[in-house]
Parts: structure tokens; sequence; C-alpha cells
């Protein structure tokens, strides 16, 4: 299978029938997939093997079984495919001691740059990223939000060629998922390779309609997203919300004839909705979220298992 991303260019990430197990747990089943440049949704509940997925990609674990080859070399023994690849990993890895801006730097002298150079490169991910004027606050006292910008900045920081992103929008507020899909798109448009994680399927289809559906560590799915649309359309799209003005979000949304249903808690902040058209629950969102101070956004998993559920009985 191949992604629509650039069809016709030359495969960037190739996996041919790859396992990865942990003694007795299979976390990736047999996959065979190739990826060109352009941008590529990974869609799938936790625990469905995204993770797996893209270490594998990283060269940060080796196959059980069959291949998996970046830029035409072996993923797992050639650390020199590092230099052409960025990895934003889903867990934090930051050293809380620093600030954004020394955390870069350090991060680009290991890499081999020398210390005009490495603070030039840690300056425009900054930018990139919108962090400049954050680049002398210690990552320990950033928002959620902040230190996912901090670890996509650190994965452009080398101006690689491949891009590994999981869950990079992850406790984001709207704006600021704005902007990080709109750099990520036009990051794809400029020719790298990019697979960017999630289990939203609303954030991977604001990036590109080139999606891997996986379920249980095997791809259910290759193709375009507006056909998982269409069957996740089929079910009650549930988004829950953070905001400063929780009330004042829920009048501004409630009256919305594809709103099925408001409710808040369990933390006073929070804000649950239920709507039969994401699309356009999206799409009247932004201002509502401005107003009402909107912090962060997300989407459970029980919509995509469903979609999943239906995939797999068919």
């Amino acid at each position: 299978m191949s992604t629509p991303a650039a069809a016709g260019a030359v495969p960037t990430i190739v996996f041919e029938r790859a396992s990865r197990w942990y003694g007795q747990v299979i976390a990736l089943n047999d996959v065979s997939t190739t990826l060109r440049p352009g941008v590529t949704g990974l869609l799938g509940p936790n625990g469905a093997g995204k993770s797996t997925f893209l270490k594998l990609a990283a060269g940060q674990l080796a196959p059980s079984q069959g291949r998996v080859s970046v830029l035409g070399r072996p993923a797992w023994g050639h650390p020199e495919l590092f230099r052409n690849l960025g990895l934003c990993p889903e867990a934090d890895a930051l050293w809380d001691h620093l600030t954004g801006e020394q955390f870069l730097v350090a991060l680009m002298r290991l890499a081999g740059y020398d210390q005009v150079e490495s603070a030039r490169r840690a300056q425009a991910a900054l930018e990139m990223v919108e962090l400049t004027d954050a680049r002398h606050r210690r990552c320990g006292g950033y928002s959620r939000g902040m230190r996912q910008r901090i670890k996509l900045a650190q994965a452009l920081a080398h101006d690689p060629q491949v891009l590994l992103l999981d869950e990079p929008l992850t406790g984001m507020d709207p704006m600021s998922r704005r902007r990080a899909t709109e750099l990520i798109k036009r990051l794809g448009q400029e020719g790298r390779t990019i697979l960017v994680s999630s289990h939203v399927l609303h954030e991977v289809e604001s990036m590109t309609q080139a999606v891997l559906l996986i379920h249980n560590g095997r791809i259910l799915a290759e193709g375009d997203v507006r056909e998982i649309r269409d069957l996740m359309d089929e079910h009650p799209h549930t988004v829950t919300l953070r905001a400063r003005e929780p009330r004042a979000l829920a009048r501004a949304v409630v009256e919305a004839a594809h709103v099925v249903s408001v409710t808040f808690g369990p933390e006073p902040d929070l804000v649950t909705v239920q709507t039969a058209r994401p699309d356009e629950f999206y799409g009247a969102l932004a201002e509502p979220a401005l107003q009402a101070g909107v912090l962060e956004m997300y989407s459970p998993d029980d919509d995509l298992e469903s979609v999943f559920r239906y995939l797999v009985q068919r």
C-alpha cells in the first residue's frame, strides 16, 4: 500500500511486512506500507500501535520481523540517518532547569554543531513555533501547550527531511493548534515527509487528506481521510474543552443546531459538547473559543473506537 501524498515521488519510509513484539504482546503485526513526501496522518486510538510504528521509523526500535527503511537505508542501526530525521515524542523528556533556548542549543551542540550555529538554529526553531518571547523561561515553567511546542522546535531545529510527530497537538489551546497545523502543512508542501500520529480525526483532517488507519497493530485502511470522515459522521462526536469562562462557552455553542448536548465537569473549567456534525462545530468554534478563553481542547477515543469496530466487523 502507498499513501496518496506526492504519489509520483520517491518513497521515503518503507515498511515491508514489519512486526514488533514485546514478549507475548504484539505491538505491530505484519505491516507493509510506503510513505512519500507530504503529510500523512497515522490515525488510531490509544494502544493501537502508533508509537511503536513511529519508533520503528525513527530507528529507536528494531523490527522483530520484516524490514523498515528510511531514505533507502535500514532505519535500525544507521545513526547517520538521525541528521535527516526529526522526532517529536508523545512523552516529555525536557530538561526543566534549562530555558527553552538553552534546551535547544544543548541539543544542537550534541548533534555536532558549534555554538554559533547551535544558537542560530535554536532561534530559528523558536520563531517557527512562536516561542521567542518565552525563550528565557525555564522549561519547567512552561504550560502543557508550550512544552508541546518546544518539543516540536527540537524536532525542527536541525532542518530534517523526515519528521515523525507523535500526538503533537495534545494540550495546545485552539490558536496554538491552528498555528502548529499551518506550520506542519507548510513543511509538507516544501517536500518533507511528515508522519503525524493522532487519535483525533479532526486534527489529522486539518493537516492532510492522506491517512493510515491503525488498530491492534494492523493497518485497517489507507487512503483519503474523507472516507473515514463518512464513517465517523454516523456517530455522535464528543469534544471536551477547558475554558476560563466555561458557562460563557456553553452559552455560545448550546443553541447551534448541530450540538446534541452540553455538560459541565467533572472539573469546574471543563465543558463537554456532543455534536452530530463535527465539521460545523469546529468551523464555528474560533470566535466563542477566543471570547471564553479556551485553554485546551481534546476529543476522547470513543468516536474512533466505534469506527474501528465497524471496520473490523465489515
